[in-house]
């Protein structure tokens, strides 16, 4: 079989990259060793800065009909009980959306599938052959590889890629399950996930619920033993721990399913291995708090999907690809350093000294500027690009069309110039009136150049020149009127 792209790994991850190329009209096959996919709800939702990248692709109203009931209440810092506040972000989506892991993948699955995408399951990869060409796994060749298969990352062991970090100190479980009798100390509405915190008989744990009458249950051992990561989970274990913090009266129904995961962070160097990228897990762990994973792990895809099709189709210029690792590389450091003081904030031992950290810590983000601070970091609302500007605000717009906004002007995967000077018009290609555009915003005009994934890459205030931005980010290709299938849509509108 002969493709475009590979992608190893049917996790959000590699779906969303795999969208992304498809979008892009970039053939793709997905690997995946799993026969079927896993029911376990695991990361609970998106946070907003994820909402507005799937909002970009359209993909997020139709999510938000498998969306779990919940409060506009905002995220969490270490589970301290003061919510972050992301309205100061102007965001659409101020809140966590409540999509578990298990609805978001098999949505992005689906999608795939009905447009004719090979997801092939039980597809275990065994050896891969890269050379300056493109890269083989079995009878199939790409010009690229893309590793989003986790943690465990067969194609990160089979070319011996260092995963530096610390190792996991303790292990802890997250199951879905039913109760089949609760004490009155079971909440059974959707709160703050600071509220579901308990301890006792030597546990911590999380147990909240999900819908109709199942709950989610995390939970582990306050001496911080360490088990084995790959011990199957036992309903006597699970049933155990629901006892010793909920009481007696609290009786487990159902294990329907259970993991362990631990609180190593590890990170690799360098993203990109020739013609092999690693995304999600695979390039990036840390102890999952806050759904930060799922989130970083879609990011990934979005940030490099228009790079790798723009790499295909042979436009793409000088270092866009490597912009990839330079660009997420720094994001999910910041996001394992959190973690890391996360977990020391939210140590369940009891400590007196830490109950006095998270007293002052939760007295921080009392204070607005922190608070946002910290929304914007949790969220991912703040990231900025080195030599970008941030991401672009989703204005609602006129147009000689009608009214839109600036998400569903993206949804084309294709970069955008918007001009917002107050004169109507309608470009859709590049070849007609580009050297009007460059001439009104030379003159100051009001106009942006947004990329692919929903950041500022130029704007009527920087020094340098539209010209240069567009190169950069988009090529020669972008200049010439020889060529007709530009990677670049423009499109204007006005207040």
């Amino acid at each position: 079989m002969r493709t475009e792209v590979i992608v190893v790994g049917a996790g959000p991850t590699g779906l969303m990259l795999a969208e992304e190329l498809t979008l892009a009209g970039i053939p793709v096959v997905v690997l995946e060793k799993q026969r079927t996919r896993s029911t376990q709800s695991r990361a609970g939702g998106l946070q907003p800065r994820t909402a507005e990248i799937l909002d970009l692709r359209g993909l997020l109203d139709p999510l938000l009909d498998r969306a779990l009931p919940r409060g506009e209440f905002g995220g969490h810092f270490a589970g301290l009980p003061i919510e972050l506040d992301c309205r100061s972000w102007r965001t659409r989506y101020p809140y966590p959306v409540s999509i578990p892991q298990a609805r978001l993948e098999a949505f992005l699955e689906q999608r795939l599938v009905d447009r004719g995408v090979p997801v092939l399951r039980g597809f275990e990869v065994s050896a891969i052959e890269p050379d300056s060409d493109g890269v083989t796994v079995g009878d199939i060749r790409g010009n690229y590889l893309v590793a989003c298969d986790g943690g465990h990352s067969t194609i990160r062991k089979l070319l011996g890629v260092p995963f530096p970090g610390t190792t996991a100190r303790m292990y802890s479980v997250v199951a879905d399950i039913t109760l089949a009798a609760r004490s009155a100390t079971v909440r059974t509405s959707s709160e703050h996930f600071s509220r579901y915190f308990e301890f006792g008989g030597g546990f911590f744990s999380v147990l909240h619920p999900i819908e109709g009458e199942l709950y989610r249950f995390i939970f582990g051992k306050l001496s911080a033993e360490k088990s084995d990561r790959d011990l199957p989970v036992t309903a006597e274990e699970v049933a155990e721990a629901l006892r010793a913090v909920c009481g007696p009266e609290t009786e487990l129904g159902e294990l329907r399913a259970a993991s362990r995961f631990g609180d190593a962070a590890r990170q690799l160097e360098r993203y990109r291995e020739g013609r092999v990228f690693f995304a999600g897990d695979a390039a990036h762990i840390h102890l999952p708090i806050g759904g930060q994973g799922v989130n970083l792990g879609i990011q990934d895809a979005v940030n490099l999907g228009w790079k790798l099709a723009a790499a295909v189709r042979g436009w793409a210029p000088a270092g866009l690809l490597d912009s990839y690792h330079t660009e997420r590389h720094p994001v999910a450091a910041r996001v394992l350093r959190t973690t890391r003081a996360q977990s020391l904030i939210m140590n369940p031992s009891q400590d007196e000294d830490l109950a006095t950290v998270r007293d002052i810590f939760t007295d921080l983000l009392r204070l607005p500027e922190a608070n946002h601070f910290v929304a914007g970091m949790m969220s991912g609302l703040d990231i900025q690009y080195t030599g970008l500007g941030p991401r672009m605000i989703d204005l609602d717009l006129s147009t000689p069309d009608g009214p839109t906004r600036v998400g569903r002007l993206l949804r084309s995967g294709r970069g955008l110039l918007l001009c917002l000077d107050g004169i109507p018009r309608s470009i859709d290609r590049w070849s007609d009136r580009v050297d009007q555009i460059v001439a009104e915003a030379d003159e100051g005009a009001a106009t942006v150049l947004i990329r692919p994934d929903g950041y500022i890459a130029w704007s009527a205030t920087d020094t340098e020149p539209l010209e240069t931005a567009l190169t950069r980010w988009f090529g020669a290709a972008a200049w010439s009127d020889a060529r007709k299938e530009n990677e670049v849509v423009a499109r204007t509108g006005y207040r």
